[in-house]
């Protein structure tokens, strides 16, 4: 089964036999991607690391972790993504109604019992895979800013936690930037809604340039945006916004000939797991070290510079309000 792109949906065969393993990557592997854990150990472990697992088959009877215990861990992740995978629990003879009842109640989305066919674990896998495949279209769909195809807030608060929850799980860095035009809704109220829109669509077209594959960038407000920067170093991420206002400036919006001066703020966060922050007390803290540089005329405030280091950028003259 592929997707819009091409790929072959992935599914996890979950299962302490071989045996089993072996007859499900047969019955599956000639339309799907399949790959395999021995135990719920293994399996979690895949998860983690693998964000194109799309439907998990597990057992329930298991060495170290069983199929319970990787339900209850799998619904109790912090990636939402992770959270929502369709786990379709294969029970045996040794399964009772009331061990199915107990893995409904710990998360089980589907259930199949063994013996079964090809094509039950075929049909299974598909519908599932199909439906965590639209689900994934629909929210990528809401998720992302009409104006410049930048994730939204909603889109980025998602991904943030994903960042968020990856960082601390592997202890890697991560920097989270707030970036700001300046009184922008005077600048919209006076030049209107063509120069405002032309001057956030060339700020998203500059961070799309800039950032990596595993980074995201979103449109937050008017004229606000947002990176979650994944294993990203301060000292660089300073660098490459201080890079993006002196582009800005260098490259003003012109309004009836004349060029409009434009200037922008940032504040960076860094690193995230060091911290007990969770995504939105991370969005408020980097808020208020943004109002902090723009209140001291700040063109970046990093993570751990006081502002009084920090001198001002030199711009050119605004035009006199009307």
């Amino acid at each position: 089964m592929t997707g819009e792109s091409g790929a072959r949906a992935r599914v996890l065969v979950v299962d302490d036999s071989k045996l089993m393993r072996k007859a499900a990557h047969k019955m599956l592997g000639e339309e799907f991607d399949v790959v395999t854990g021995d135990d719920g150990v293994d399996a979690w472990a895949q998860i983690q690391q693998d964000p194109g697992i799309q439907v998990v088959f597990t057992d329930l009877n298991m060495p170290r972790m069983d199929g319970y215990e990787l339900l209850r861990t799998i619904r109790g992740a912090e990636d939402p993504g992770v959270q929502g995978l369709p786990v379709i629990v294969v029970t045996g003879a040794e399964n009772d109604e009331a061990a199915r009842m107990k893995a409904l109640d710990q998360g089980a989305t589907d259930f199949i019992t063994k013996p079964f066919t090809t094509s039950d674990l075929v049909a299974r896998a598909r519908a599932h895979a199909n439906y965590q495949r639209v689900t994934r279209q629909l929210q990528s769909q809401v998720a992302v800013d009409a104006l410049t195809g930048l994730a939204n807030k909603a889109g980025f608060m998602e991904r943030l936690q994903q960042d968020i929850a990856y960082a601390r799980r592997h202890q890697q860095p991560l920097c989270l930037v707030r970036l700001e035009v300046e009184d922008f809704r005077r600048f919209f109220l006076y030049y209107g809604r063509d120069l405002a829109e032309a001057l956030v669509l060339q700020l998203a077209r500059q961070l799309r340039t800039r950032i990596r594959k595993e980074d995201t960038a979103a449109r937050i407000g008017l004229g606000g945006f947002a990176l979650s920067l994944p294993g990203g170093q301060e000292a660089g991420i300073v660098a490459m916004v201080e890079r993006l206002q002196a582009e800005v400036l260098a490259n003003p919006p012109v309004f009836e000939g004349e060029p409009v001066a434009v200037k922008l703020h940032a504040a960076v966060m860094s690193p995230l797991m060091d911290s007990a922050l969770g995504p939105q007390e991370a969005m408020d803290a980097c808020q208020a070290r943004l109002d902090v540089a723009r209140e001291s005329g700040v063109a970046v405030l990093p993570a751990q510079e006081a502002v009084a280091t920090m001198p001002p950028p030199v711009l050119a003259p605004e035009p006199a309000p009307p």
